[in-house]
């Protein structure tokens, strides 16, 4: 149960940390958002808890594979807001286009020999 406090503290923090950030330097903020830290923890975790390196192997394929379906939101919500739509249904319309674009990835990928 520590461990899991552990991970959820850490990861916590580093959400704030790039909130905290972003409210000084939009673009600094930006970049270390953009950086795969979350993937990294991720990995550091499924390798402690399980140190398999075809497993980590598959893992990380598999996120660059969804990694590509979420970056389009980051193009619609700016383009959203603006045009004047407002943040929540700018975020609401980025999220929905992200689901929608990862089922098609999900439906897609393994048809054409991509293993996610």
């Amino acid at each position: 149960m520590t461990y899991l406090i552990l991970k959820a503290l850490v990861s916590g923090i580093l959400i704030a940390l790039v909130s905290e950030i972003a409210k000084r330097s939009p673009g600094f903020g930006a970049l270390v958002a953009s950086l795969p830290l979350v993937s990294v923890l991720g990995m550091i975790w499924l390798w402690r808890d399980r140190p398999d390196a075809a497993n980590m192997a598959d893992h990380a394929t598999a996120t660059f594979w969804y990694v590509l379906p979420s970056l389009p939101m980051f193009l619609l919500i700016p383009f959203l807001l603006r045009q004047e739509w407002g943040f929540w249904p700018s975020l609401i319309a980025g999220c929905l286009l992200t689901i929608v674009l990862y089922l098609l990835m999900t439906w897609i990928g393994p048809k054409v020999g991509i293993k996610l």
